[in-house]
């Protein structure tokens, strides 16, 4: 691979592998910081490909590829969750600089040692067990009651992965795959079903040298198990519950060794004694997240400015909000491959608006962007951000 062209002044090459959306919106903040950027890209029209002058395209699972691009780097970070355990070693053998850590990105990928790691370490957690059997399925729904939600350990996103059952026959397939090579090698993970208030969200920044700055907690609501809308901060959040969630948040950075921007998302929930309101951590991220979008425009920083800033050592910026609210609301694909004209639209129609596209193709139901929009009034502003959300979408022609 050819080497990336470096910023005069000594300034660094940030690797990132993979070369989906979060990549391509590090491009903005990374020319801002004299950063240069350089993304191996699943394809020559990867998302970041289309932003970043240098996106070479390689396997992220393949060891030789991700070696080759790493040597041109000073720090790798990661656009994605999924690189392969090996090549992560053979990148920390070779003396790449990788953040998030290969010990703390497990966390992330494993979500049985996340819930055993966040349980030792006392952070509250949904009852959950591991099951390899349809006794140990019975057992535990015996324990919690039907339904249980059951999630493979590995590799679900976006409601992938997940399954709200009433019987352990609902799982048999699942259970079936115990002990062969794949996301379901070490069980189950079944987790009792949280009756929650809503759903929230935590965004941390780390940096090695153990500096870390969190955002205000916002709301997010899911749809179909994607995320539609967040709302910064959470309206109507109780002042403890805000602060126990942001000081889990920073406990979790802390305990599990994170580097980088990465989110914690949560149900608010009512504590079954007192009726006060409280949290159980639901999944982590290890890297910039979508319930994090709203601060590329309603925050003094951003969260992939933030992160650039987090794997470099450089001195965070602050999470400040900008306006009293913000609302995000992603743009999933529709029935109307061509967005030109909808984009044109939207912006005439609310200059206030940020509108920010993936370069990715439209398929129905596949995130392709999403808008913000700042100010004061939060019901004014939800109604403008999924009006512009849907009218990118086709939802609405008008």
């Amino acid at each position: 691979m050819t080497s990336p062209q470096r910023a005069p002044g000594g300034f660094p090459v940030v690797g990132v592998i993979g070369g989906g959306q979060l990549a391509r919106m590090c491009a903005g903040p990374a020319a801002e910081l004299s950063i240069t950027l350089s993304v191996l890209s699943e394809a020559p029209d990867a998302a970041a490909a289309q932003v970043v002058p240098h996106s070479p395209v390689g396997d992220h699972t393949d060891v030789d590829d991700v070696l080759d691009f790493a040597r041109h780097c000073d720090v790798v970070t990661f656009d994605h969750e999924h690189v392969p355990p090996a090549v992560l070693e053979a990148l920390v053998s070779s003396g790449v600089a990788l953040h998030p850590t290969p010990e703390a990105l497990r966390f992330a990928q494993d979500k049985l040692a996340m819930r055993e790691r966040l349980t030792t370490i006392g952070v509250a957690c949904p009852r959950w067990a591991r099951a390899r059997t349809a006794a140990e399925v019975e057992d535990f729904a015996e324990q919690v009651g039907w339904p249980v939600v059951a999630k493979t350990p590995r590799g679900g996103y976006d409601g992938k992965g997940v399954r709200v059952i009433g019987s352990a026959a609902e799982v048999a397939d699942w259970l079936d795959q115990v002990g062969a090579p794949g996301a379901l090698h070490d069980g189950v993970l079944l987790e009792e079903k949280v009756d929650f208030v809503r759903e929230l969200a935590v965004l941390i920044a780390r940096s090695p040298s153990n500096q870390a700055a969190a955002w205000p907690v916002v709301e997010t609501v899911q749809t179909d198990g994607i995320c539609t809308e967040v709302l910064a901060p959470a309206p109507g959040l109780d002042p403890d519950l805000a602060a126990v969630a942001t000081e889990a948040g920073l406990r979790i950075a802390e305990e599990l060794g994170v580097t980088g921007v990465f989110a914690v998302e949560m149900f608010e929930v009512r504590d079954p004694g007192s009726g006060a309101a409280a949290y159980v951590v639901n999944e982590l991220a290890m890297r910039p997240h979508n319930s994090g979008h709203w601060s590329m425009d309603g925050a003094v920083t951003g969260q992939f400015e933030q992160h650039l800033r987090a794997v470099l050592d450089l001195p965070l910026g602050a999470p400040t909000p900008r306006a009293p609210w913000t609302v995000m609301a992603n743009v999933l694909g529709g029935d109307y491959p061509d967005l030109y004209p909808a984009y044109r639209h939207i912006m005439a129609r609310d200059p206030a608006l940020k509108v920010h596209l993936y370069g990715k193709a439209v398929r129905p139901g596949r995130k392709i962007g999403h808008v913000t929009v700042s100010g004061t009034d939060l019901d004014d502003l939800r109604e403008r951000a999924r009006h512009a959300a849907d009218y990118l979408a086709g939802v609405i022609t008008e």
